[in-house]
């Protein structure tokens, strides 16, 4: 359902401001800037007849990560608010700011997946996240936080959650995502910030930075579709297109100590063995100046794609001790960690 009249103007988001069965845009005031005008975030609220939990979807707390900029406006377009039975709020654009410069952090360099949950006396991306949280996340029972990789990085389609807790866990099976990383919310993080007010939170890793995407677009809105659906927030048929998915019990990152032009071997998703051949530096004349090989087993979650490479650059991002488990279409709730 659209909304076609005009966009309101809030300091606070009440969701009783919007009336049951309808849906509204509003410009959400979080700070000021240098002279003095507002900067405000843009958010969507529906709100269904009849009540039921509240579902937040976020994007682009890194000014860079543009997929789930789409996803939430296809949702809100198609949601049934007449049918919808809680609410679901949509922060289109965390990180204003950082958007509107086309760069990953903050404008002050600070990068606000990193600092939550802020401080309400601190200094301003401390007080811009802080009043981001006290705004758009209080209201919230489950979240959906939707990133992509960053510049220069290229990323599977993957979950961070908690997969020791079963709603969690539940929530990142139903994404039908090509990997799920077990990931504990304690990092600072939007999704760790949400845990603390005791929200259950996921992170949606939506491929690749700048640009829109269709396929992983699509494919966040069939496991968004499902969330909603699982809690019974609308009438519907949970999917599960993907058999199994990919189930890290963990990851980290692969960086070079020697600078140069940089080469990545394997492709994201792809199965790498300890002593395996993954990246290659070159002088600027050619010549290898040094290899890179797998220190363990793993998948490739996501890896660098820029060959332009100071030393202490990341090379790819491995997911360890890698296992299939099943899609998920009962009401199962399993813990795996």
């Amino acid at each position: 359902m659209e909304w076609n009249g005009p966009v309101e103007q809030k300091l606070e988001l009440n969701i009783s401001h919007t009336p049951k069965g309808a849906v509204r845009h509003y410009w959400l005031h979080i700070i000021n800037n240098g002279i003095g005008e507002p900067v405000r975030l843009p958010v969507i609220v529906a709100r269904g007849k009849k009540e039921g939990p509240t579902l937040g979807l976020t994007a682009a707390i890194h000014g860079n990560e543009l997929n789930g900029i789409p996803v939430i406006q296809q949702l809100f377009r198609e949601l049934d608010v007449e049918q919808l039975r809680g609410t679901v709020i949509g922060g289109l654009v965390m990180n204003v700011p950082g958007l509107l410069l086309e760069q990953r952090k903050f404008n002050d360099g600070t990068d606000l997946n990193r600092i939550a949950p802020g401080n309400k006396e601190g200094n301003l991306s401390e007080v811009y996240i802080y009043r981001v949280i006290e705004k758009i996340l209080n209201p919230l029972n489950f979240l959906v936080d939707l990133h992509t990789a960053s510049f220069g990085r290229v990323n599977s389609w993957y979950i961070r959650a908690d997969m020791s807790s079963p709603e969690t866990a539940r929530m990142a099976r139903l994404q039908n995502p090509d990997i799920i990383l077990h990931n504990l919310p304690n990092d600072g993080t939007f999704r760790g910030a949400a845990s603390n007010l005791g929200i259950h939170a996921i992170t949606l890793e939506l491929r690749d930075p700048h640009v829109f995407q269709s396929g992983v677009i699509e494919d966040a809105l069939v496991g968004i579709r499902n969330i909603l659906y699982d809690l019974d927030m609308l009438d519907g048929e949970i999917l599960c297109p993907a058999v199994s998915t990919t189930l890290c019990e963990r990851s980290y990152w692969i960086y070079t100590d020697e600078g140069g032009i940089l080469e990545v071997l394997p492709k994201v998703r792809d199965l790498v063995k300890k002593g395996e051949a993954i990246a290659k530096v070159r002088t600027i004349f050619g010549k290898t100046s040094k290899e890179y090989y797998a220190p363990d087993d793993g998948v490739v979650i996501g890896k660098s794609v820029s060959p332009i490479n100071q030393t202490g650059s990341r090379i790819l991002h491995l997911g360890i001790n890698p296992r299939q488990i099943p899609c998920i279409t009962d009401d199962e709730r399993e813990v795996y960690f």
